[in-house]
């Protein structure tokens, strides 16, 4: 049955109010065996402007019969993730991810550095973990933000370090650059609402 509902219906129906696209924060993480540098995570809760919560994909399979099609699930993949970093004088976080991207795979020769990386008990390789959250507005005095939704995405990697565009024109603005991750897989975690 469908529902009429006024104005102050559909307020009410929205008690804890909608999540904002503004409010979030991405947890960066590095190989350590390539870059031993924890500071480069907290930097990044701040200097990453835009990423994404992911999008949920399985394939589908479509089996014929008798002229009509059956639609069963197939496999999950997984797109890669962006992330959209406002660039500091210092190229911070752009000189991490071309570190790690050049471990991966030299600039001047078809060599990578990823075999040596680590000791025996390192199975991480040039591999790192990443988190975006989504946060809660109802922030008090002295307390850190309620986390609404959490991803993490297991064994990424830059695949894709954007161009920064320089022009004489482009005036009153930032630098920033877009890194495209290749993503293994990613799991929701659920919301502790305990501020990160």
């Amino acid at each position: 049955m469908a529902i009429r509902g006024t104005i102050d219906d559909f307020k009410a129906s929205v008690v804890n109010d909608f999540a904002r696209p503004n409010l979030f924060q991405v947890d960066l993480n590095f190989p350590t065996a390539i870059i031993n540098n924890s500071d480069l995570a907290t930097f990044g809760k701040f200097t990453v402007r835009a990423a994404n919560l992911p999008a949920s994909q399985i394939g589908i399979i479509e089996v014929p019969f008798r002229g009509r099609t059956l639609k069963i699930a197939g496999d999950r993949t997984f797109e890669p993730w962006t992330i959209t970093i406002m660039n500091d004088t210092k190229f911070t976080l752009r000189n991490a991810f071309e570190l790690w991207s050049s471990a991966i795979q030299s600039y001047n020769e078809n060599y990578t550095a990823a075999g040596t990386l680590g000791d025996a008990s390192d199975t991480t390789g040039y591999f790192a973990d990443m988190s975006v959250h989504q946060l809660a507005r109802d922030l008090k005095d002295g307390e850190a933000p309620n986390v609404l939704k959490s991803y993490k995405f297991y064994n990424v990697f830059p695949s894709s370090i954007s161009a920064i565009d320089l022009d004489y024109g482009n005036n009153d603005a930032i630098e920033e650059f877009t890194v495209e991750l290749q993503v293994q897989y990613w799991t929701p975690i659920t919301a502790t609402n305990t501020g990160n």
